[in-house]
Protein backbone atom coordinates (compact mmCIF):
# COMPACT_ATOMS: atom_id res chain seq x y z
CA UNK A 1 0.00 0.00 0.00
CA UNK A 2 1.12 3.72 -1.05
CA UNK A 3 1.09 6.55 1.47
CA UNK A 4 -1.66 8.37 0.73
CA UNK A 5 -1.44 12.22 0.52
CA UNK A 6 -3.24 15.09 -0.09
CA UNK A 7 -1.77 18.87 -0.73
CA UNK A 8 -3.59 21.90 -1.30
CA UNK A 9 -2.97 25.71 -2.20
CA UNK A 10 -5.43 28.86 -1.86
CA UNK A 11 -3.09 30.99 -3.99
CA UNK A 12 -0.24 33.34 -3.89
CA UNK A 13 -1.30 36.62 -2.36
CA UNK A 14 0.27 39.97 -1.99
CA UNK A 15 -1.31 39.82 1.59
CA UNK A 16 -3.97 38.67 2.94
CA UNK A 17 -5.93 40.82 5.57
CA UNK A 18 -6.37 39.51 8.98
CA UNK A 19 -10.19 39.61 9.03
CA UNK A 20 -10.04 36.87 5.93
CA UNK A 21 -6.95 34.96 7.48
CA UNK A 22 -8.94 32.92 9.64
CA UNK A 23 -11.93 32.42 7.19
CA UNK A 24 -8.68 31.23 4.70
CA UNK A 25 -6.81 28.79 7.18
CA UNK A 26 -10.94 26.82 7.45
CA UNK A 27 -11.04 27.00 3.92
CA UNK A 28 -7.83 25.52 2.86
CA UNK A 29 -8.33 23.22 5.98
CA UNK A 30 -11.39 21.77 4.75
CA UNK A 31 -10.52 21.31 0.69
CA UNK A 32 -7.18 18.79 2.07
CA UNK A 33 -9.89 17.26 4.82
CA UNK A 34 -12.30 16.23 2.14
CA UNK A 35 -9.56 14.93 -0.70
CA UNK A 36 -7.63 13.03 2.35
CA UNK A 37 -10.90 11.38 3.34
CA UNK A 38 -11.49 10.52 -0.59
CA UNK A 39 -7.83 8.90 -0.30
CA UNK A 40 -8.57 7.03 3.01
CA UNK A 41 -11.74 5.69 1.54
CA UNK A 42 -9.76 3.59 -1.04
CA UNK A 43 -10.45 6.81 -3.76
CA UNK A 44 -8.54 7.76 -6.54
CA UNK A 45 -5.96 10.62 -6.55
CA UNK A 46 -8.34 12.23 -9.38
CA UNK A 47 -11.34 11.78 -7.46
CA UNK A 48 -9.17 13.55 -4.25
CA UNK A 49 -7.79 16.29 -6.22
CA UNK A 50 -11.13 16.86 -8.03
CA UNK A 51 -13.13 16.81 -4.78
CA UNK A 52 -10.31 19.15 -3.19
CA UNK A 53 -10.61 21.95 -5.35
CA UNK A 54 -14.64 21.55 -5.75
CA UNK A 55 -14.27 22.53 -2.23
CA UNK A 56 -12.52 25.71 -2.89
CA UNK A 57 -14.46 26.59 -5.73
CA UNK A 58 -17.39 26.53 -3.73
CA UNK A 59 -15.99 29.10 -1.23
CA UNK A 60 -15.71 32.79 -2.05
CA UNK A 61 -12.46 33.72 -0.14
CA UNK A 62 -10.84 32.15 -2.71
CA UNK A 63 -10.49 32.93 -6.86
CA UNK A 64 -12.23 30.36 -8.57
CA UNK A 65 -15.73 29.24 -9.11
CA UNK A 66 -17.65 31.89 -6.73
CA UNK A 67 -14.96 33.29 -5.82
CA UNK A 68 -13.62 34.43 -9.22
CA UNK A 69 -11.92 38.13 -9.71
CA UNK A 70 -13.87 39.60 -13.06
CA UNK A 71 -12.46 40.72 -15.93
CA UNK A 72 -12.70 44.69 -17.16
CA UNK A 73 -16.19 44.35 -17.86
CA UNK A 74 -17.41 43.13 -14.59
CA UNK A 75 -18.02 39.20 -15.58
CA UNK A 76 -16.52 36.19 -14.39
CA UNK A 77 -14.68 34.28 -17.27
CA UNK A 78 -13.08 30.71 -15.47
CA UNK A 79 -10.11 28.45 -16.11
CA UNK A 80 -9.60 24.46 -15.43
CA UNK A 81 -7.39 21.64 -15.75
CA UNK A 82 -6.96 18.09 -14.08
CA UNK A 83 -4.41 15.19 -14.82
CA UNK A 84 -3.86 11.92 -14.31
CA UNK A 85 -0.04 10.50 -14.13
CA UNK A 86 -1.05 6.76 -14.60
CA UNK A 87 -1.78 7.56 -18.13
CA UNK A 88 -0.86 11.49 -18.33
CA UNK A 89 -4.67 11.72 -19.51
CA UNK A 90 -5.76 15.49 -18.86
CA UNK A 91 -8.94 17.63 -19.25
CA UNK A 92 -9.22 21.77 -19.12
CA UNK A 93 -11.31 24.48 -19.79
CA UNK A 94 -11.36 27.63 -20.33
CA UNK A 95 -12.83 31.27 -20.44
CA UNK A 96 -16.61 29.02 -19.29
CA UNK A 97 -19.10 31.45 -17.63
CA UNK A 98 -21.95 30.68 -15.85
CA UNK A 99 -21.40 27.29 -14.00
CA UNK A 100 -20.11 26.47 -10.58
CA UNK A 101 -17.64 23.97 -11.04
CA UNK A 102 -15.01 24.39 -13.75
CA UNK A 103 -12.56 21.67 -12.43
CA UNK A 104 -15.80 19.23 -12.40
CA UNK A 105 -15.80 20.70 -16.46
CA UNK A 106 -12.50 19.71 -16.85
CA UNK A 107 -12.64 16.09 -15.63
CA UNK A 108 -15.50 15.61 -18.05
CA UNK A 109 -13.57 16.33 -20.76
CA UNK A 110 -10.94 14.24 -19.78
CA UNK A 111 -12.75 11.18 -19.32
CA UNK A 112 -15.87 12.00 -22.05
CA UNK A 113 -13.93 13.30 -24.81
CA UNK A 114 -11.16 12.63 -26.99
CA UNK A 115 -9.72 15.90 -26.45
CA UNK A 116 -7.54 17.30 -23.63
CA UNK A 117 -8.96 21.10 -23.86
CA UNK A 118 -12.40 22.72 -24.58
CA UNK A 119 -13.01 26.27 -24.35
CA UNK A 120 -15.28 29.23 -24.04
CA UNK A 121 -18.89 28.13 -26.51
CA UNK A 122 -17.87 24.78 -27.27
CA UNK A 123 -17.06 24.32 -23.42
CA UNK A 124 -20.41 25.56 -22.51
CA UNK A 125 -22.14 23.45 -25.27
CA UNK A 126 -20.57 20.16 -23.99
CA UNK A 127 -21.44 21.43 -19.88
CA UNK A 128 -25.24 21.69 -21.18
CA UNK A 129 -24.60 18.08 -22.79
CA UNK A 130 -23.01 16.73 -19.80
CA UNK A 131 -25.98 17.92 -17.24
CA UNK A 132 -23.57 20.40 -16.10
CA UNK A 133 -26.53 23.13 -14.80
CA UNK A 134 -26.02 26.52 -15.55
CA UNK A 135 -26.05 29.27 -13.46
CA UNK A 136 -26.59 33.41 -13.64
CA UNK A 137 -23.47 34.52 -14.04
CA UNK A 138 -23.95 37.41 -11.42
CA UNK A 139 -24.76 34.40 -8.93
CA UNK A 140 -20.63 33.75 -9.18
CA UNK A 141 -20.00 37.56 -8.59
CA UNK A 142 -19.31 38.40 -4.99
CA UNK A 143 -19.27 42.35 -3.43
CA UNK A 144 -15.74 41.69 -2.30
CA UNK A 145 -14.22 41.41 -6.42
CA UNK A 146 -16.76 43.98 -7.32
CA UNK A 147 -14.85 46.06 -4.94
CA UNK A 148 -11.93 44.69 -6.27
CA UNK A 149 -12.07 45.75 -10.21
CA UNK A 150 -12.93 49.51 -8.89
CA UNK A 151 -10.19 49.80 -7.23
CA UNK A 152 -7.89 47.90 -10.04
CA UNK A 153 -9.79 50.53 -12.80
CA UNK A 154 -8.91 53.69 -10.47
CA UNK A 155 -5.40 52.34 -9.74
CA UNK A 156 -4.47 51.63 -13.35
CA UNK A 157 -4.76 49.73 -16.95
CA UNK A 158 -4.38 45.75 -16.97
CA UNK A 159 -0.77 46.54 -18.92
CA UNK A 160 1.06 47.91 -15.49
CA UNK A 161 -0.94 45.67 -13.48
CA UNK A 162 1.01 44.48 -10.26
CA UNK A 163 2.11 40.98 -10.62
CA UNK A 164 1.77 40.62 -7.05
CA UNK A 165 -2.15 41.73 -6.80
CA UNK A 166 -2.66 38.48 -9.12
CA UNK A 167 -2.20 35.47 -8.47
CA UNK A 168 -5.11 34.13 -6.94
CA UNK A 169 -5.52 30.42 -7.85
CA UNK A 170 -6.66 27.24 -5.95
CA UNK A 171 -5.13 23.38 -6.52
CA UNK A 172 -4.57 20.58 -5.13
CA UNK A 173 -1.84 17.66 -5.64
CA UNK A 174 -2.46 13.55 -4.89
CA UNK A 175 -0.84 10.15 -4.39
CA UNK A 176 -3.25 7.20 -3.80
CA UNK A 177 -3.02 4.10 -2.48
CA UNK A 178 -1.96 2.46 -5.96
CA UNK A 179 0.49 5.01 -6.33
CA UNK A 180 -1.06 7.06 -8.84
CA UNK A 181 -0.62 10.82 -8.78
CA UNK A 182 -2.38 13.55 -10.01
CA UNK A 183 -3.26 17.48 -9.76
CA UNK A 184 -6.08 19.70 -10.64
CA UNK A 185 -5.69 23.40 -10.75
CA UNK A 186 -8.69 26.20 -10.92
CA UNK A 187 -8.92 30.05 -11.08
CA UNK A 188 -11.35 32.76 -11.92
CA UNK A 189 -7.86 34.40 -13.90
CA UNK A 190 -6.73 37.95 -13.25
CA UNK A 191 -8.62 41.05 -11.72
CA UNK A 192 -9.64 43.54 -15.14
CA UNK A 193 -8.07 41.30 -17.36
CA UNK A 194 -9.36 41.64 -21.24
CA UNK A 195 -12.48 39.36 -21.76
CA UNK A 196 -10.93 35.85 -23.34
CA UNK A 197 -7.87 36.33 -21.63
CA UNK A 198 -6.26 32.71 -20.34
CA UNK A 199 -3.44 31.99 -18.11
CA UNK A 200 -1.35 29.00 -16.80
CA UNK A 201 -4.06 27.22 -14.99
CA UNK A 202 -6.06 25.23 -17.78
CA UNK A 203 -2.28 24.63 -19.62
CA UNK A 204 -1.03 20.96 -19.05
CA UNK A 205 2.97 22.28 -18.21
CA UNK A 206 2.27 25.56 -16.82
CA UNK A 207 -0.78 25.37 -13.97
CA UNK A 208 0.26 21.73 -13.25
CA UNK A 209 1.42 18.18 -14.73
CA UNK A 210 1.27 14.80 -12.99
CA UNK A 211 3.59 11.84 -14.09
CA UNK A 212 3.18 8.36 -11.88
CA UNK A 213 7.25 8.22 -12.73
CA UNK A 214 8.44 11.72 -11.52
CA UNK A 215 5.46 13.84 -9.62
CA UNK A 216 2.48 15.60 -9.79
CA UNK A 217 2.12 19.81 -9.36
CA UNK A 218 -0.59 22.43 -9.35
CA UNK A 219 1.22 26.04 -9.45
CA UNK A 220 -0.04 29.42 -8.54
CA UNK A 221 1.30 32.75 -9.50
CA UNK A 222 1.26 35.21 -12.41
CA UNK A 223 -0.16 33.28 -15.09
CA UNK A 224 1.53 34.73 -17.92
CA UNK A 225 4.92 34.78 -15.86
CA UNK A 226 4.07 31.13 -15.84
CA UNK A 227 3.19 30.26 -19.29
CA UNK A 228 6.74 31.46 -20.15
CA UNK A 229 8.57 28.87 -18.34
CA UNK A 230 6.33 26.28 -17.91
CA UNK A 231 6.57 26.39 -14.62
CA UNK A 232 4.77 22.58 -13.42
CA UNK A 233 6.79 20.61 -16.04
CA UNK A 234 10.12 22.49 -15.23
CA UNK A 235 9.80 21.64 -11.77
CA UNK A 236 9.17 18.00 -12.94
CA UNK A 237 11.97 18.36 -15.28
CA UNK A 238 14.34 19.63 -11.85
CA UNK A 239 13.08 16.37 -10.18
CA UNK A 240 14.26 14.30 -13.36
CA UNK A 241 17.48 15.63 -12.97
CA UNK A 242 17.72 14.06 -9.52
CA UNK A 243 16.49 17.01 -6.81
CA UNK A 244 14.15 16.55 -4.20
CA UNK A 245 10.70 18.26 -4.38
CA UNK A 246 11.96 20.95 -2.21
CA UNK A 247 15.08 21.79 -4.48
CA UNK A 248 13.04 21.32 -7.74
CA UNK A 249 10.72 24.02 -6.64
CA UNK A 250 12.84 26.45 -5.40
CA UNK A 251 15.05 26.18 -8.95
CA UNK A 252 12.09 26.31 -10.71
CA UNK A 253 10.35 29.63 -8.97
CA UNK A 254 13.76 30.92 -8.82
CA UNK A 255 14.26 31.33 -12.37
CA UNK A 256 10.94 32.40 -12.78
CA UNK A 257 12.08 35.43 -10.75
CA UNK A 258 15.14 35.97 -12.55
CA UNK A 259 14.01 35.31 -15.79
CA UNK A 260 10.68 37.02 -15.99
CA UNK A 261 10.81 38.90 -12.86
CA UNK A 262 7.52 36.16 -11.52
CA UNK A 263 6.19 35.39 -8.24
CA UNK A 264 4.29 32.03 -7.49
CA UNK A 265 4.18 29.28 -5.46
CA UNK A 266 4.17 25.37 -5.85
CA UNK A 267 2.96 22.52 -4.14
CA UNK A 268 4.21 19.09 -5.38
CA UNK A 269 3.94 15.59 -4.26
CA UNK A 270 5.67 11.85 -5.39
CA UNK A 271 4.75 8.15 -5.55
CA UNK A 272 6.72 7.60 -2.21
CA UNK A 273 4.63 9.93 -0.80
CA UNK A 274 7.02 13.05 0.42
CA UNK A 275 5.64 16.57 -0.84
CA UNK A 276 6.69 19.67 -0.85
CA UNK A 277 5.25 23.61 -0.92
CA UNK A 278 7.37 26.30 -1.80
CA UNK A 279 6.27 30.30 -2.84
CA UNK A 280 7.88 33.26 -4.02
CA UNK A 281 5.00 35.56 -3.28
CA UNK A 282 4.01 37.49 -0.14
CA UNK A 283 2.01 34.48 1.31
CA UNK A 284 0.25 31.13 0.21
CA UNK A 285 -2.48 29.48 1.77
CA UNK A 286 -1.79 25.54 2.26
CA UNK A 287 -2.23 22.58 3.59
CA UNK A 288 -0.88 18.40 3.36
CA UNK A 289 -2.71 15.81 4.69
CA UNK A 290 -0.50 12.67 5.55
CA UNK A 291 -0.02 9.74 7.79
CA UNK A 292 -3.36 11.01 9.70
CA UNK A 293 -1.92 14.67 10.29
CA UNK A 294 -3.31 18.02 8.39
CA UNK A 295 -0.28 20.14 8.51
CA UNK A 296 -1.01 23.74 6.98
CA UNK A 297 0.13 27.97 6.48
CA UNK A 298 -0.16 30.81 4.94
CA UNK A 299 2.67 32.93 5.60
CA UNK A 300 6.70 31.89 5.93
CA UNK A 301 7.37 30.73 8.42
CA UNK A 302 4.06 29.81 10.09
CA UNK A 303 3.09 26.06 10.19
CA UNK A 304 0.60 24.14 12.19
CA UNK A 305 0.08 20.69 12.35
CA UNK A 306 -3.40 18.94 13.57
CA UNK A 307 -4.37 15.24 14.12
CA UNK A 308 -6.86 14.13 11.95
CA UNK A 309 -9.59 12.97 13.53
Amino acid sequence: MNPIVVVVHGGGASSISKDRKERVRQGILRAATVGYNILKQGGSAVDAVEGAVTVLEDDPDFNAGCGSVLNENGEVEMDASIMNGKDLSAGAVSAVRCIANPIKLARLVMDKTPHCFLTDQGAAKFAAASGIPTIPGQQLVTERNRKRLEKEKLEKDAQKADCQNNLGTVGAVAVDCQGNLAYATSTGGIVNKMPGRVGDTPCIGSGGYADNDIGAVSTTGHGESILKVNLARLALFHVEQGKSLEEAANASLGLMKSKVKGVGGIIMVNKAGEWAVKWTSTSMPWAAAKDGKLHSGIDFGDTSIINLS
